[in-house]
């Protein structure tokens, strides 16, 4: 079985800005990645990407080379994607988790928030192998960071997932400490890959290292006035229960009105409009 997110069900009282900055920025950044020719591609990944060897070990690139400071690479390759799949899923989870921590913690902190969460993954998947000379690109680090704020902050909220099994394929509501839990429990069964050299150029430890660390930072950048797990939230009933295509259509016109009005949570108050949140809108 196999569960996708689509969008959850969290209004919000703000609009994101800083996590639409940040999928404009990746995107942007990925066409031009595609624009290059496969030299210049390749050079770029080792210019802004985030090289182990170079970092830990004091290696270096020829002079003319050399765009940004080797540390800064930590902070570039954030914003670095090795394909469309890559893009489009750290782009999609940003889109469907994002905007609720960046309510949570206000624009400012967020961005801190964002960048400390990156830094912890690039360090937890370099310290694997600090001699490593491939280098590491993608958002994913963050956005695990992200993933584990909204996990502390909304375990209860509802995420509307496509489910698979073997060749069927429903619409359900699940719990979002569900859904983001069984997420990481994934990296975890895939982390002895990453030790042994098997990981298929997948960051498994920065996923991790970056979960771990928006768990334990989202009470100290969160507003004083946020509750975590949901306190004062009335308790969700999950039948399970698959939910028509017409209904998941139904249901995500809803959310991409962006004129649409909706109710906010008791934790957040606000007098804004409030916005219809998906993977698209």
């Amino acid at each position: 079985m196999f569960f996708f997110p689509l969008f959850d069900e969290n209004a919000t009282g703000r609009r994101p800005f800083i996590v639409w900055l940040i999928i404009a920025a990746c995107v942007a950044i990925f066409f031009w990645q595609q624009s290059l020719d496969e030299v210049a591609a390749r050079l770029a990944l080792y210019q802004l990407g985030f090289v182990p060897t170079i970092v830990f070990k004091g290696d270096t690139l020829p002079a003319e080379m050399i765009i940004v400071p080797s540390w800064a690479t930590i902070f570039t390759s954030m914003f670095l994607h090795g394909g469309w799949l890559h893009l489009g899923g750290n782009m999609l989870y940003l889109w469907i988790f994002g905007d609720n921590v960046e309510e949570a913690m206000g624009r400012g902190r967020f961005i801190v928030f964002y960048c400390l969460c990156g830094l912890i993954a690039a360090l937890s998947q370099g310290l694997i192998d600090p001699s490593s000379p491939i280098p590491m690109v993608g958002a994913s680090g963050a956005i695990a960071g992200v993933l584990g704020a909204y996990l502390v902050l909304h375990p209860k909220a509802a995420v509307r997932c496509l489910v698979i099994i073997i060749v069927f394929f429903r619409f359900i509501n699940l719990p979002a400490w569900l859904v983001l839990g069984g997420w990481i429990g994934l990296q975890f069964a895939a982390a002895p890959q990453a030790f042994s050299g098997d990981g298929g150029g997948v960051a498994y430890m920065a996923h991790i290292g970056g979960f771990i660390a928006g768990l334990v930072l989202v009470p100290l950048f969160k507003k004083r006035h946020i509750s975590l797990f949901d306190r004062g939230q009335p308790p969700k009933t999950w039948s399970g229960q698959p939910i028509s295509f017409d209904e998941m259509k139904r249901d995500a016109r809803k959310r991409f009105q962006r004129n649409a009005g909706q109710t906010t949570r008791t934790s957040i108050p606000s007098t804004k409009p409030k916005r219809p949140k998906g993977p698209w809108g």
